[in-house]
């Protein structure tokens, strides 16, 4: 019997569904939950009834339940996590709402909830995400990278959060309803002190149109009838239109839509060529990876990032060079040929193996470090290394070879353009592993 509630049926009959709703609301607050909470709970309680042909949950018990959820885990596949959240909110149902309690589901088929390794970007490729990027957005992105911020929390910053004297910013209520304090990187300083130059603008001007109040968190409205409209309690990234509050009936400015920087970074992502599935969580994951590689304490990595427990933390370790990337391969101690490397050409099948791939190289990565300080400091740093510095001086030889530097450029041209720092690393890299081996030269 499956029935998804219906989007427009938002209560059961016009005397069960309110009150229903209302218990749910103050349950909620009374344990000062979020809204998001709410709405998530809200809608399972609906999924549950409406599963059930609209029979009250006061005439159901854990029968019904123990159905209901194996069907979600059975019929559904959904995930784990998303099991989870319905049994949460039924368990919430019963036991906070109604007052009763539920037998032990012991009957009811769970979904295994596997094991996940977060989707971590590479500087390069976080740099090429944030090249697509523009304006507030950019400097959404930025923070979220850059302080390790949830959306939420970056959506939610207050002016008076941010302190330029100490380069932090104050993450309030965040998960959990935990507050903490986070860095504010050097990079984005001036461009976020001009950006709150631009939204103080907008705040007056909405004053002196008769607007200019926002939410304030629990009773402070009450407490402190104008505070809504200081400058300090507006918001950092503020909606550009101004809309109705739903609690109060208010006009007032909130702040920016989550979906609007959520469409910005897919559409950077696609833009940047990465391939990964990547989110507005994949820069807080970045965040943490990158600085437990640049050798910072994981303690101070927990305290930056919120965790309330250093095993959550421990999860990043595993995308470090710990794993079983820092485990030699048993294949890399065999002694056997090199494979010949080959480029293939963009205008036919003819390949470029060995000595004239490395030339291929060299002729794309002088040609455009040409182009921008970033690429030629990057080529200097490999010229001065012995090692590769050799190398790639005696490809350059091989590089004035009719037909390869073309070559090199059908091939490599696009790939180096939207990584060049990232791809310079791994040509160095490649390099060292030669040298080590004693075929530099025959690369």
């Amino acid at each position: 019997m499956e029935q998804r509630p219906d989007s427009s049926a938002v209560s059961l009959n016009a005397a069960k569904g309110p009150k229903l709703r209302e218990l749910l609301r103050e349950a909620i607050r009374t344990r000062n939950y979020s809204r998001r909470t709410e709405k998530s709970y809200w809608f399972w309680i609906r999924y549950f009834i409406f599963f059930h042909g609209r029979r009250h949950p006061r005439e159901m018990g854990g029968p019904e339940v123990q159905a209901f959820l194996s069907w979600l885990a059975t019929d559904r596949n959904v995930a784990a996590a998303t099991q989870n959240q319905a049994l949460a909110a039924l368990l919430f149902l019963y036991q906070k709402m109604l007052g009763m309690s539920l037998p032990w589901l012991e009957g009811m088929t769970r979904a295994k909830r596997p094991v996940r390794m977060p989707t971590v970007l590479t500087e390069a490729e976080v740099g090429r995400l944030l090249a697509q990027l523009q304006g507030v957005k950019w400097l959404m992105a930025s923070l979220m990278y850059g302080a390790g911020l949830r959306q939420i929390e970056c959506l939610s910053l207050r002016v008076r959060d941010v302190d330029f004297a100490y380069r932090q910013i104050l993450v309030r209520d965040g998960k959990g309803g935990k507050d903490r304090v986070t860095m504010l990187p050097e990079s984005v300083v001036q461009p976020l002190q001009a950006h709150l130059g631009r939204v103080r603008a907008l705040h007056q001007r909405d004053l002196g149109e008769g607007y200019g109040d926002v939410s304030l968190p629990f009773a402070l409205a009450r407490k402190y009838p104008r505070a809504g409209r200081e400058w300090g309690w507006q918001f950092v990234f503020p909606s550009g239109s101004r809309s109705t509050d739903p609690d109060s009936g208010a006009i007032r400015r909130h702040h920016i839509y989550p979906d609007t920087i959520h469409r910005a970074i897919k559409e950077a992502v696609r833009a940047a060529g990465i391939i990964k599935p990547v989110s507005c969580h994949t820069l807080r994951h970045s965040f943490a990876t990158h600085l437990l590689l640049s050798g910072q304490d994981i303690r101070t990595v927990q305290e930056l990032l919120g965790h309330a427990d250093v095993s959550t933390t421990m999860i990043y370790t595993h995308v470090l060079n710990r794993g079983a990337r820092g485990v030699r391969s048993p294949m890399d101690r065999l002694e056997q040929p090199r494979a010949g490397y080959a480029l293939m050409s963009a205008d036919s099948s003819a390949t470029l193996p060995g000595r004239a791939a490395v030339a291929a190289v060299f002729a794309v990565v002088v040609r455009l470090a040409e182009r921008g300080a970033a690429q030629r400091e990057a080529v200097k740093r490999l010229l001065a290394d012995p090692v590769p510095g050799e190398l790639l001086r005696h490809a350059e030889d091989l590089g004035r070879a009719p037909g390869v530097a073309e070559a090199g450029d059908a091939v490599l041209q696009r790939e180096f353009d939207h990584g060049a720092l990232g791809f310079l690393d791994h040509v160095h890299r490649a390099r060292v592993h030669a040298a080590r081996r004693g075929d530099a030269t025959e690369c």
